[in-house]
């Protein structure tokens, strides 16, 4: 099979795209439009050895995010004309394990799901029904970001919650950001020239989501994120954990309903609430007490569930930074690991300056666990899985 296959990262303030060569893995094209939703949006399109292709403007919604990357790829190409086109999608329950072509039904049950991942799954179905129009011979594939998690054991996906909720309800642990962590867990095997089926990980992917995952064996086996993607580390604007009493305490005291609740630890929370802003290099160029105590909350919680996954897997292969905290914010990466070195867990300041933008080891050359920042490729390992599914049918 030759061609192209567009890759459609539609995440909750951003869009990636790719354009990927399924006989070479060449990309002749890729984009990102980000800040979605904000006031200062920016579209920045490559392809080829080109000058990059860049418009600043507001993008209100992912609707006009999509709108402005059909329009680079008319301004600055090359033509689009995918054999299929590979879409992330967040959240897809018990309902999906594995990547399927989507159909009618396959949007149905995505949108059913919406209420488990408010903030990705109605977005992840704005790029899919846009891409069907666009393109309405090329197959589309959906790749579940909480398949890769449907190896946690019952101990790490259930709550401690009523049965009827449970069955009912599906209320348990579902976990996120599996595309990346895939990915990266093949990578970190490679990169130590080992087989991933005898490793033991600790994948940290930190962005503007971010979350922790315990990989044995290439199989996740715990996860921090948990029925959405609220639940576990700090981030950009969501609070992570919290006393799960607080939504009670507030409708008690101040009258808030759940969803102003919900609304406000979804989006008004995390680096905005604590430092004024959900962008961490903003956060990292801010001052005073409250940069401070953001940053130091911010990477206490990563510390508090790496200590807890290492005594989970009982012993650990390497630890992975992955995402674009992870990539490329050094001083999150210091701060995260401090005080772990009686784990066998350290940085070396040299190699973890910032620099060239690379799989590499940020780990003293003989520290007991490797510490790996890998840059993750979802937009490689959608394309990975979508060629998987579709062979010859393209």
């Amino acid at each position: 099979m030759a061609g192209h296959i567009l890759v459609l990262n539609t995440g909750s303030s951003s869009i990636k795209y790719e354009l990927v060569d399924v006989r070479t893995g060449r990309r002749p094209a890729r984009g990102l439009v980000e800040r979605v939703g904000e006031r200062r949006g920016r579209l920045t399109h490559h392809a080829g050895d080109a000058a990059p292709y860049v418009r600043e403007r507001p993008f209100p919604g992912h609707g006009e995010g999509l709108a402005a990357m059909m329009a680079a790829f008319e301004a600055a190409g090359p033509a689009l004309d995918p054999v299929a086109v590979g879409h992330r999608v967040v959240h897809g329950g018990t309902r999906f394990d594995r990547a399927v072509v989507i159909d009618d039904q396959v949007i149905a049950a995505i949108e059913e799901l919406a209420p488990l991942a408010p903030l990705h799954n109605p977005v992840n179905l704005t790029g899919i029904r846009l891409a069907r129009a666009a393109f309405p011979r090329a197959p589309q594939v959906a790749v579940f970001d909480t398949a890769f998690h449907r190896t946690l054991p019952p101990e790490a996906y259930t709550y401690a919650v009523p049965r009827d909720w449970r069955d009912r309800l599906g209320v348990r642990r579902y976990g996120f950001h599996g595309t990346s962590c895939a990915y990266v867990s093949r990578r970190a095997a490679a990169l130590l020239g080992r087989d991933l089926a005898g490793l033991d990980l600790i994948v940290a992917h930190l962005g503007n989501g971010a979350s922790l995952t315990a990989v044995s064996g290439g199989r996740s086996v715990d996860t921090s994120m948990g029925l959405t993607p609220l639940e576990g580390l700090v981030m950009g604007t969501r609070s992570g954990d919290v006393d799960p009493a607080l939504a009670g305490y507030l409708a008690r005291v101040d009258g808030l309903d759940a969803q102003r609740v919900e609304d406000a630890l979804g989006h008004e929370s995390g680096l905005r609430a604590l430092a004024g802003t959900g962008d961490m290099r903003e956060a990292r160029a801010g001052s005073g007490e409250e940069a401070r105590l953001a940053l130091a909350v911010y990477t206490r919680r990563i510390r508090k569930y790496v200590g807890a996954y290492y005594a989970l897997l009982g012993r650990v292969d390497a630890l992975v930074f992955t995402g674009g905290v992870g990539e490329h914010d050094a001083a999150t990466r210091a701060e995260s690991l401090t005080g772990l070195e009686r784990l066998g867990i350290a940085v070396d300041p040299a190699r973890n300056a910032p620099g060239p933008e690379h799989e590499r080891a940020i780990s003293p050359p003989d520290a007991e666990v490797p510490v790996l920042v890998i840059p993750t490729d979802e937009e490689w390992e959608i394309a990975r899985q979508a060629l998987a599914l579709i062979g010859d049918r393209a």
